[in-house]
């Protein structure tokens, strides 16, 4: 009975954060400004990670969660990246 339940609730779960990917996807099209853009990416890099991490619950795999800290590493990288970018223009400063 719990199980059913458990279960039930990683499906739906998985099917909302599916479903605010796609909004999310939406902000990133039709964003009005760059860093919009970057949230919409950013948020879409979110959902990702949570849906990694309930598919872990949902299969019993362990794997999935080390998959979904890689993504959060590689996603707070892009957007720390992507931001210098926006406000300063490079990325890369050269001294010399």
């Amino acid at each position: 009975m719990v199980e059913q339940l458990t279960a039930m609730v990683i499906n739906g779960a998985l099917v909302l954060v599916a479903a605010l990917c796609l909004l999310c996807g939406y902000r990133v099209i039709r964003g009005p400004t760059v860093p919009d853009r970057v949230v919409g990416l950013d948020t879409i890099a979110t959902n990702v990670i949570a849906i990694a991490v309930l598919f872990a619950l949902k299969t019993d795999r362990g794997l999935f969660v080390t998959v979904s800290i890689v993504l959060a590493i590689i996603g707070f990288l892009s957007t720390v990246t992507v931001a210098k970018y926006v406000t300063e223009g490079d990325i890369i400063t050269r001294r010399g």
